[in-house]
């Protein structure tokens, strides 16, 4: 027993923990034991001496006149064969025998210190790493465990979760990475710090490592979207006139950004100039694709309408959409992009709309159909004739209280609507050759021919009526071609 307090000094060392917090769990595991042991329901209390380091340990009983718990109370007079000065109202201290806990005892007691030890050490984690989310940490990979990387910190571990790692990366133990912290987890079994190399931070703090002008302010961050392994979005802003934002991030001949993308494979960034006018931020975080104009559809709802030019439009949406995706995250916006055709085509649809809404279905009422049938097909959705005009009969039965006699009804109305629209009768054909016969008897002479006599002859009708008003016009060629035949 003297020796457990040494024990207690070297144990919260190597944990860094307070020593206090392992002394009271080696406390709390002598009571857990003693209790195992004794079976009773008696209060304990351990003590430790300071000098001997020995923990003592005790039952605790209350005096009173009358005893109701035997377990916990006790009577004066036995409360001063222990202790003569105790009073009612007082507490005895009864020491129990430690040799006595057995093995079991002991295995219990053990298993307490061991959990008491580790809640203090994930609060001393979490006490130091809390504050540091986002901060860039070196770290060597320990150990491998499935999918997931075990990584040393130093003075504890952290876990870089499959999600967390970039596709184009894979390392062994030993290995040197440079992560973020993205959480720390109070409650987890594991390490409770998780580490990133996915997100955007990373990238941030890289460029604030490589770049001086982003670490003394004079070039500031304005966002940054990434899709790890595959291209990142930086936004940049200069707080110099003097200064270029995306000359100083790219450095000379690139060297400052090379070194960045070294540290993660070869993933590839794009630089951008922030800007306050998300109409102008839209143009550059669309790059390389060239924008030919932007409308804002919704400021409030963050939604705007991007037009390119045909040929600029699978560059402006990227592989699998990632350009736009990447560029709308950045923004913090909707973004729909459209080529000039499809906005071309999509205003003439917007145009025909307004121009032939078509015609409603109550004009059908004067061509012999009720007016309840016509309230019945509206309260369906049926606003329109042509609407209605493109249905089939299975489908008008399927409306309510609408039969095979309404369908019918429906038909007929619908076929004398359209009727309308159709060419006249042949009667009607007919009136523009009886116009051309005058004309056809004054051409007949013309042509001189001996062969028509017959045709004078049907031309002559005309003439007959010439007399009741019709016109010396058409008499004058009948009689110069009978001059003709009797010659």
């Amino acid at each position: 027993m003297e020796t457990i307090f040494q024990s207690i000094e070297i144990l919260s060392k190597e944990k860094g923990i307070d020593p206090q917090i392992v002394l009271d769990a080696v406390k709390d595991a002598m009571l857990v034991a003693a209790r195992k042991h004794y079976r009773t329901n008696e209060d304990y209390v351990a003590d430790m001496d300071p000098k001997t380091g020995a923990i003592a340990l005790y039952a605790v009983k209350k005096v009173v006149e009358a005893v109701e718990d035997p377990a916990r109370e006790m009577t004066l007079g036995e409360a001063r064969r222990i202790d003569s000065s105790a009073e009612i109202g007082s507490e005895v201290r009864i020491k129990k025998n430690t040799d006595a806990l057995g093995r079991i005892s002991a295995q219990t007691a053990k298993q307490v210190i061991f959990q008491k030890v580790r809640e203090a050490e994930r609060e001393t984690v979490f006490q130091e790493y809390s504050g540091r989310a986002g901060e860039l940490v070196n770290c060597t990979i320990k150990r491998i465990e499935g999918p997931d990387y075990i990584l040393d910190l130093g003075k504890t571990e952290a876990k870089l979760s499959k999600k967390e790692q970039s596709r184009l990366e894979s390392y062994s133990v030993g290995d040197r990475v440079r992560c973020v912290i993205k959480l720390v987890d109070k409650g987890s079994k594991g390490p409770g710090v998780l580490v990133s190399r996915a997100a955007p931070e990373l990238v941030m703090r890289l460029f604030e490592q490589e770049v001086p002008e982003i670490y003394d302010g004079t070039v500031q961050i304005k966002g940054c979207a990434r899709e790890a392994g595959e291209r990142t979005k930086i936004a940049v802003q200069s707080r110099d006139r003097d200064v270029d934002s995306v000359g100083a991030c790219v450095g000379m001949k690139g060297m400052r950004v090379q070194s960045i993308i070294r540290e993660l494979r070869g993933e590839k960034i794009d630089i951008i100039e922030y800007s306050e006018d998300p109409v102008v931020f839209a143009t550059h975080a669309l790059s390389p694709a060239k924008v030919s104009r932007i409308t804002i559809l919704d400021p409030i709802e963050k939604h705007m309408e991007v037009i390119v030019d045909d040929s600029q439009l699978s560059l402006a949406i990227g592989k699998k959409g990632q350009n736009v995706r990447l560029a709308a995250k950045l923004l913090g916006w909707k973004i729909d992009i459209k080529s000039e055709e499809e906005k071309r085509q999509e205003v003439e649809s917007q145009m025909a709309a307004l121009v032939a809404p078509g015609a409603p279905v109550s004009v059908l009422i004067d061509y012999g159909l009720a007016e309840n049938v016509v309230e019945k097909l509206v309260q369906a959705g049926i606003g329109t004739i042509e609407k209605l005009g493109g249905m089939t009969p299975e489908q008008i039965e399927e409306i309510p209280d609408i039969g095979a006699d309404a369908v019918e009804r429906i038909q007929i109305a619908v076929n004398a609507y359209y009727s309308q629209f159709e060419p006249a009768a042949p009667a009607a054909e007919a009136a523009p050759d009886a116009e051309q016969g005058p004309e056809a008897v004054e051409s007949a002479p013309a042509e001189g021919a001996e062969g028509q006599s017959d045709t004078i002859e049907y031309a002559g009708l005309p003439t007959h009526n010439s007399e009741e008003g019709a016109g010396p016009e058409v008499t004058e060629p009948s009689s110069g071609a009978a001059e003709q035949q009797g010659e």
